[in-house]
């Protein structure tokens, strides 16, 4: 660890290598919220910037990775809050990864070896907040990511708290379930049954639906499926994101499904099966192949 003039300390993140940072990057930018989160990239490497909670009152964190490594970023703060506080950026890289296992598992099936080798030590982006990513997820069914940004960008700018580094804080749960979907809608600009859903989860998770890393994965699928306008895809993209789980994987998923060359989620599973339990990492290879990583130039080995 170490402490700039402006009293912000930057602490060198382990976590065993391989690690390909570059389509986590992609991945990160391709999701990041106006006003929520800032991505740029260098040529060596690139930095995430966004708020995480400490405490009563968020914090401006930025993460810099590259080939040099993973540095965490943050304000001078009690040292309970900076280890909880890294063990939440360590969760949302997933830096625990260990790809002496996974890899080696992976490249023993004809279709995904090629893309281990391509990807060595991928990692499967988490998440800072369960409920941030739950409304995000809601807000991005069957649009694209430029819309679902922008529906994110909306919800934010509306009900967020302003925040350190020009960044907004994400609405509360509980913030949330005490506005009106009617006034969701109307800000956002989403469908009312759209609103309605967002206005839904919001209620179940102030209510206490536990939708966080450690929690019971089939006690949260209920929860989530029982709310309107949640389904299968949305409850399995969450424990992939939200629950860490390695081996959740939504079937129904259209990059998915394209990825694989198959037309139905049945199929997809079906694909999947001899994978487990590490299907999270297969899917994370197949969507990079086909939206987050950069073209192969013609002739570039594969």
């Amino acid at each position: 660890m170490s402490e700039d003039t402006a009293g912000r300390r930057r602490y060198v993140l382990q976590h065993r290598t391989p690690f390909a940072w570059e389509p986590l990057a992609n991945a990160l930018q391709a999701h990041a919220v106006p006003g929520l989160e800032r991505v740029t990239r260098t040529d060596g490497g690139a930095t995430v910037e966004r708020l995480l909670a400490a405490g009563s009152a968020p914090v401006a964190a930025a993460v810099h990775f590259g080939d040099a490594g993973v540095v965490l970023d943050l304000p001078g703060l009690p040292e309970p809050e900076e280890a909880a506080l890294t063990a939440i950026v360590r969760a949302w890289l997933d830096l625990d990864a260990d790809p002496a296992v996974v890899d080696p598992f992976l490249a023993g099936f004809e279709l995904l070896e090629p893309l281990v080798r391509r990807h060595p030590g991928l990692r499967v982006p988490g998440s800072t907040d369960g409920f941030e990513t739950g409304v995000q997820t809601v807000l991005g069914q069957q649009v694209s990511l430029a819309a679902a940004r922008t529906f994110g960008s909306r919800l934010v700018a509306a009900f967020g708290e302003p925040g350190p580094a020009g960044l907004s804080a994400f609405p509360s749960a509980e913030r949330l379930a005490a506005v009106p979907a009617a006034d969701i809608q109307s800000a956002v600009r989403i469908t009312h049954a759209r609103a309605r859903t967002v206005s839904a989860l919001a209620g179940a998770v102030a209510g206490g639906l536990p939708l966080h890393a450690g929690a019971e994965p089939g006690a949260v699928r209920a929860g989530l499926l029982a709310l309107p306008g949640i389904g299968p895809w949305t409850a399995d993209y969450l424990a992939v994101r939200v629950l860490g789980d390695r081996d959740a994987y939504p079937a129904d998923d259209l990059v998915l499904k394209r990825a694989l060359g198959v037309g139905s989620g049945r199929e997809a599973a079906r694909l999947s099966q001899p994978w487990r339990p590490w299907r999270s990492y297969a899917l994370f290879h197949l969507w990079t192949s086909a939206a987050y990583a950069p073209a192969v130039p013609a002739g570039a080995a594969g």
